[in-house]
């Protein structure tokens, strides 16, 4: 039986608020500085559709990211309260100038894109259920707050790998993992629909 699908919006807006108090942000980096460190990363996030091993999901497309939630995503990594070996290998080895060099690179490649959504049943379910999300992530997906990150565009199984991340308890987020509890497996597969079907991110490229 899934459980109720969303939290009283108020509540919800109340611990944003919050965690955007809490967050540690500052991303005012170097993009020169952070393209000599990123040659590590574009292994991964700088090829289209590239995919993780197992569990298998495409990795997530970082161009038009928030630079301060890169350098919050990447300290998480660090502290190992965000589970990925790979990425908690690379984290570990990075200063915090380091997180907001790399962080002003991926950030500097552009804007959000900009288009015609997609149209699906999946999404246009997904519209409904993301009430809830707007307050953090907008109402598309593009997020207003620099600690929160923008999902539109980003790559539909990557997002539904993160919230099984947060209802796990695997990602540590009290705000999400609240949010993550209440969807069920259908809201899960319905939000990544929708934000997916948005334009925003793309995938960073060498020039």
């Amino acid at each position: 039986m899934y459980r109720r699908s969303v939290l009283p919006v108020a509540n919800f807006v109340f611990s944003c608020a919050l965690m955007g108090f809490s967050a540690v942000a500052g991303a005012a980096g170097d993009p020169a500085k952070g393209a000599e460190l990123a040659t590590t990363c574009m292994g991964c996030h700088g090829i289209a559709g590239y995919r993780n091993a197992y569990p298998s999901y495409r990795v997530p497309k970082l161009g038009g990211q928030k630079p301060e939630y890169l350098v919050i995503a990447l300290q998480q990594y660090r502290a190992k309260t965000r589970n990925h070996p790979t990425m908690q290998a690379q984290a570990a080895s990075l200063s915090d100038e380091d997180m907001q060099n790399i962080a002003a690179f991926f950030a500097g490649q552009g804007e959000l894109q900009t288009g015609s959504p997609r149209e699906g049943a999946a999404a246009a379910r997904g519209k409904a259920k993301a009430a809830v999300c707007a307050a953090c992530h907008g109402e598309t997906g593009a997020s207003a707050a620099p600690t929160w990150p923008s999902l539109a565009g980003q790559h539909r199984d990557y997002i539904e790998h993160a919230i099984a991340g947060y209802k796990t308890k695997v990602r540590q987020d009290p705000v999400m993992q609240g949010q993550a509890m209440s969807l069920s497996d259908q809201d899960v597969r319905d939000l990544a629909a929708f934000f997916s079907a948005q334009p925003g991110l793309f995938t960073v490229h060498y020039r």
